[in-house]
């Protein structure tokens, strides 16, 4: 099987340092420094190399942080299982300022069809390694009963993105154990 090459970005945003991946045409990854699963999915890379789909990411990443509800126009293409790219697409469905919870995400998925059921923590699993964080925002995902686990970039940068968003976190509360504390 051919490896593409893939490129890099850094991009600084108030959650720190950003890496961006690209094949040269779409977005493959976007990893907060330290992140858990950390350019789990680049491959081959090349230092940083001046691309338009690099523009167009920046650009997004500028107007979300300015506290806008910026719209994907522009390709990605997160490396995976097809049933984590389908929880993927479906992170791209919930709207800016909301939240959604894993269970209510696997019943969604159980409704298509061929389908009969869907753990929710199947769906976590996939949340979790998400290669294209912020942009495809699994930050917006939690538990059913409030709880902030499951951010691989680290619960306080969850809790940021959230309020960067005008969601208010009183109502959750991080948990004594979790998969990404």
């Amino acid at each position: 099987m051919e490896h593409l090459q893939q490129y890099t970005f850094n991009y600084i945003s108030p959650v720190g340092n950003l890496t961006i991946a690209s094949d040269g045409e779409s977005i493959t990854g976007l990893w907060l420094q330290d992140q858990k699963y950390f350019a789990a999915t680049l491959g081959n890379t090349t230092s940083e190399k001046k691309l338009e789909i690099f523009g167009h990411a920046r650009a997004w990443l500028d107007a979300y942080f300015r506290r806008c509800a910026p719209t994907v126009d522009f390709p990605l293409a997160p490396k995976g299982s097809d049933f984590r790219r389908a929880v993927w697409k479906l992170l791209l469905e919930i709207p800016y300022g909301e939240t959604t919870s894993y269970g209510a995400l696997a019943q969604t998925l159980a409704q298509k069809p061929g389908a009969e059921s869907m753990s929710a923590q199947a769906v976590g699993g996939a949340v979790g390694h998400n290669p294209i964080s912020i942009i495809i925002p699994c930050h917006r995902v939690v538990g059913k009963n409030g709880s902030l686990t499951g951010y691989a970039g680290g619960i306080d940068k969850k809790i940021f993105l959230l309020e960067l968003e005008g969601i208010d976190s009183n109502g959750f509360f991080v948990p004594k154990k979790g998969t990404a504390l």
